[in-house]
């Protein structure tokens, strides 16, 4: 199924719960520009997108990722939810993304970074500091980011380093950028199981995707004592009921590229991992992956979505009859745009702040936006937290889009 059929479907379950208008769900629906690129590099072509789907509060804002199944149609899903995303956790930003159609696993450093600058080349004229700011996402890192920013500043002929972020701390990056994603998915998660009176210790956890997010997530939750008992990446997974040493796992996968073969655990698929009987089920990987066809197979009560659109609309439904929890993506990955707003302000007003104090706004920050949307979710039973989530991301964009005259009061 197309991702974007799947927004569709989440938008038509809050509409009639918020009254929306024709014009409200056409605006929401639409995209403000869609932009494509064919790179060519080495007498090789890879299909490029930059996509803005909102930017009534503000510039545009999302990542760049590099994938081989990158498509029109993700990055259009990918933007729809980054305007989510800002709109929820209170950023003056709109939502964009974008994206190479490339497996950069098989491609040499020089022609990733001729890539890299191509896609800069392609899109200099639409994205800028106060136009539309790139990240890193899937596959792109901080060192693609500050390829991107020198070519973009030896176009432009100026230093501009608010133009991107995710960046290197030597060209103005930020303290917490790296590890933001998954920080935020902790506070959250954290926020949650204090909400429902769940005992850190007596939860065990699976995670799905151990690449950044993934990884860094593992790192953090083994730190506070959680028994994490399955990972898994592209190449399959490993489970040890009794807790996995994730310090050691870590140093496999960086050194095999993979889990898979490391010594000891029983080795998995990504669908066993899926439909383990485990409390908090972690998805940080790719999109569409706990659908109509194997919802009924989830035995986990918890699912954080620290990958975008990873519970597909009809299998939310599902799992919402059956009573287990999804809390959604727009809230459970924000942690890595705050950060990279924090850098954006940083960029623009010379201001440097600690990682004591930048933790401390991402904290704040994120427990804020959980407690608005967790609230909405007790007074509302017959929402979920998802939808919970759209309501107020949404009536912040529409009435922004008010403000400016673009729909009718």
């Amino acid at each position: 199924m197309a991702v974007f059929e799947n927004i569709k479907k989440d938008l038509e379950k809050v509409s009639g719960f918020m009254d929306l208008s024709k014009e409200e769900i056409g605006l929401l629906l639409k995209h403000k520009s869609v932009r494509k690129a064919v790179l060519d590099v080495n007498g090789r072509k890879y299909d490029a997108w930059r996509i803005i789907h909102n930017n009534s509060l503000g510039p545009g804002k999302g990542g760049i990722r590099y994938h081989p199944n990158v498509s029109e149609d993700e990055v259009k899903s990918l933007s729809f939810w980054m305007s989510l995303k800002n709109a929820l956790i209170g950023l003056p930003y709109g939502g964009a993304k974008g994206g190479v159609q490339i497996n950069p696993k098989g491609i040499g450093k020089s022609e990733l970074e001729e890539i890299s600058r191509e896609y800069v080349r392609a899109f200099h004229e639409h994205i800028g500091e106060l136009k539309d700011i790139p990240a890193p996402d899937v596959y792109t890192n901080a060192e693609i980011m500050g390829w991107m920013l020198d070519e973009y500043e030896k176009i432009k002929q100026r230093h501009e380093p608010a133009m991107i972020t995710g960046k290197p701390l030597e060209l103005g990056g930020c303290l917490l950028r790296h590890d933001a994603t998954s920080k935020g998915g902790l506070i959250i998660l954290k926020q949650f199981l204090d909400k429902i009176g769940k005992d850190p210790q007596k939860v065990n956890i699976a995670i799905q995707g151990f690449g950044n997010a993934g990884m860094n997530i593992a790192h953090m939750l083994h730190e506070e004592g959680f028994n994490i008992t399955a990972v898994s990446d592209s190449k399959g997974g490993i489970l040890d009921n009794e807790g996995l040493d994730i310090e050691k796992v870590k140093l496999f996968k960086k050194e095999n590229r993979t889990v898979v073969g490391f010594n000891g655990p029983k080795e998995i698929t990504n669908r066993e991992l899926l439909e383990l009987d485990v409390n908090v089920l972690i998805l940080a990987a790719l999109e569409n992956q706990i659908t109509k066809e194997n919802a009924d197979n989830i035995k986990a009560g918890y699912i954080l979505e620290l990958a975008n659109g990873p519970v597909t609309a009809e299998a939310d439904n599902i799992l919402y009859k059956k009573g287990a929890l999804v809390i959604p993506d727009i809230l459970a990955n924000a942690g890595g745009v705050a950060a990279s707003y924090y850098e954006w302000c940083q960029n623009r007003t010379g201001s440097i702040l600690s990682k004591e104090v930048l933790v401390k706004k991402l904290e704040d920050r994120m427990i804020t936006a959980f407690h608005k949307v967790y609230e909405l979710f007790e007074e509302h039973k017959e929402l979920n937290m998802r939808s919970a989530a759209y309501i107020i991301a949404i009536k912040r964009i529409l009435a922004a889009e008010k403000a400016r005259g673009n729909l009718n009061g």
